[in-house]
């Protein structure tokens, strides 16, 4: 087949999809109408964000996963799916990954290479970037570019769970400015108007610019409050509403919008706070440990009225395991009940006080916000049960303890164990970070899950972390939204929210 054939072929398949989704929106198929799918998103959305400047807002996010996909991305599901690489090949080592890049062309024109995205990669992970992902590539070695079209990674051990983190909002490829696709922005009122970028390689670019600028393929998504996102929704301005958190839970729950609509994404990850000062009482590892098992998490979370939020009392979460073991490490208390997890907590305060030391106020950073607010309230009364003051702080403020609300971005148990250990926020056990660092260059999957197990126990007794729940992340999704599914990875591509026709 010749490539003029090619791309004809091609455009016509682009241009009669699009077409399709028109026409069947047209007759009500979706619920909707044929205009654009309308999303409200809770947080600032800035047409220019970076993976450069930290990490994303929820809007952001939406944005670069459509303006900018990474090398791969993830479907409506959560599963792996094509990006910016039409194809890719993992050599039988595991230690190279080959990426072959699709036709597609920077939002100025210029065709993409793999020497921009080799240029963006490097740069995410360099030694000025504040990208949220950059260091959870410790096994990367090179990224050098093979062709012009062909991208490889090259790691020093073997890492299953690379795509997942290729997937992530944090490695979307952004270079000077610029997106590729699969669909382009602009300004719209108040929000962006997301078209589908046209097929470079259409025989017609023409027709592929109008296919692809019909209402019925396109998203309107606007950036606003919690309380702003969900009176869009109820007064029929959009037809969902993603970004919510723990932290905005009670604007939803006094809305009123029925529970049939909320959809809550089953993610594991860490939900808790993370100790940043030893000093002091907190200088001990038995007294941080009383701190951690005195907070009665169930009723924590019975508080917010959420019976899809669980309650989590390992350090790691338990939904994914990689290598097939172990499992996460239950704390010594775990199977006590409340009354007997108080009375060891208080023998141990009372122990500190009666040698004549004293114990500061505890500040706790955690969102200024209604859900925040709401998890304070509770943690303090737990501590105050056992004689020890709290204040509220803000998450940028000196703190003792601060929150910590993470979904875990690919299916590595070392994840956890290595964000709770010697970063900005936690506190550094450097046994526990020396063991980390021989497991991430571990081989031997056999080697590699017992050290895991011993990196979990060494951590179980030091205590820099306060385990409460696994993350909560949930939306908002009318009928219209017919593709819109609760998933591990809470992915929700906004071009994924309508449902293709059986």
């Amino acid at each position: 087949m010749t490539r003029r054939s090619l791309r004809s072929r091609r455009g016509a398949r682009f241009a009669g999809a699009v077409l399709l989704v028109a026409a069947l929106a047209g007759c009500g198929l979706f619920g909707g109408g044929g205009g654009p799918v309308r999303i409200a998103a809770m947080g600032p959305l800035n047409a220019a964000a970076s993976p450069l400047n930290g990490e994303l807002s929820s809007p952001n996010a939406a944005l670069l996963e459509m303006t900018a996909q990474g090398l791969v991305g993830y479907d409506a599901d959560g599963q792996i799916d094509t990006g910016l690489a039409e194809r890719w090949t993992v050599t039988g080592d595991g230690r190279s990954y080959i990426f072959r890049l699709r036709e597609a062309k920077w939002s100025n024109g210029r065709e993409v290479t793999a020497d921009d995205v080799v240029s963006v990669l490097r740069g995410y992970l360099g030694a000025n970037s504040r990208n949220l992902l950059k260091d959870d590539f410790p096994e990367i070695e090179t990224i050098r570019a093979m062709t012009d079209q062909v991208i490889e990674i090259r790691l020093a051990v073997p890492q299953p769970n690379m795509l997942e983190l290729l997937a992530q909002p944090s490695l979307t490829i952004v270079y000077k400015g610029m997106g590729w696709g699969p669909m382009r922005s602009r300004k719209a009122g108040r929000a962006l108007l997301l078209t589908p970028a046209p097929d470079p390689l259409a025989d017609d670019p023409e027709a592929a610019e109008a296919a692809a600028n019909d209402p019925a393929a396109s998203v309107e998504l606007v950036g606003t409050t919690p309380a702003g996102a969900l009176a869009r929704y109820n007064n029929g301005y959009a037809d969902g509403v993603i970004g919510g958190r723990f932290s905005t839970l009670p604007y939803f729950l006094v809305s009123s919008i029925g529970r049939s609509r909320l959809i809550v994404d089953p993610v594991p990850g860490l939900f808790g706070l993370s100790f940043t000062s030893a000093e002091g009482f907190l200088a001990s590892d038995i007294n941080r440990d009383a701190l951690s098992r005195v907070v009665r998490r169930q009723r924590l979370i019975d508080a917010f009225g959420l019976a899809e939020w669980q309650p989590q009392r390992a350090l790691r979460p338990a939904v994914y395991r990689r290598d097939g073991g172990p499992e996460p490490l239950q704390p010594a208390w775990a199977d006590f009940d409340n009354d007997s997890r108080f009375a060891q907590s208080k023998r141990v305060v009372d122990s500190w006080r009666a040698a004549g030391r004293v114990i500061a106020p505890l500040r706790i950073a955690v969102p200024q916000t209604p859900g925040g607010r709401i998890l304070f309230a509770y943690v303090a009364a737990d501590f105050a049960r056992i004689g020890i003051e709290s204040r509220r702080v803000a998450m940028d403020a000196a703190s003792d303890l601060r929150l910590i609300d993470e979904v875990a971005p690919n299916d590595d148990a070392l994840w956890a164990l290595r964000r709770l250990s010697c970063q900005r926020d936690t506190l550094c056990n450097r046994e526990a970070q020396a063991k980390i660092d021989q497991a991430v260059l571990n081989i031997d999957s056999g080697q590699r899950a017992r050290q895991i197990g011993e990196i979990e126990t060494m951590l179980g007794r030091y205590t820099p972390f306060i385990p409460i729940a696994t993350p909560l992340r949930w939306s908002v999704a009318s009928q219209r939204l017919t593709g819109f599914k609760p998933n591990a990875r809470a992915a929700h591509p906004l071009n994924r929210l309508l449902a293709k026709p059986n």
